[in-house]
């Protein structure tokens, strides 16, 4: 069974970082793609960063542009967000998602296994 699970939340300041990890298991890496979106109160799920062995990274968001960064370390299964200068618009639950496959998608709906998020809040 597909599992993901995300961590390294909390409470920063504008101008702060953070990194977030997506721990995967039942899977070997370089199956899915593996990608992180963020769902702001009132506002739809939207795909931030991906990763994936035929795309590499793909960037949804140009707002996280030069500020977020996608990495994966294929021995532990885990990919990582690292967010740096955070913004209060940034604050968001952030989810990790895996597809199956060698290819990206920023569409949520093609995406077949979730975490269970991770609350980001970014204070001015």
């Amino acid at each position: 069974e597909v599992q993901l699970m995300e961590s390294g939340g909390g409470s920063v300041q504008a101008g702060g970082s953070l990194r977030l990890s997506c721990a995967g298991s039942g899977f070997t890496s370089g199956e899915y793609a593996i990608a992180w979106f963020r769902q702001a109160p009132g506002k739809e799920r939207e795909g931030i960063l991906c990763i994936s062995t035929a795309h590499g990274i793909r960037n949804y968001d140009e707002s996280v542009k030069g500020r977020f960064t996608i990495s994966s370390d294929n021995a532990k299964n885990t990919v990582y967000l690292e967010m740096s200068s955070l913004k209060p618009e940034d604050t968001a639950v952030y989810y990790c998602a895996a597809l199956w496959g060698e290819y990206c998608s920023s569409l949520t709906y093609q995406y077949n296994h979730w975490g269970q998020g991770t609350q980001v809040t970014v204070s001015s």
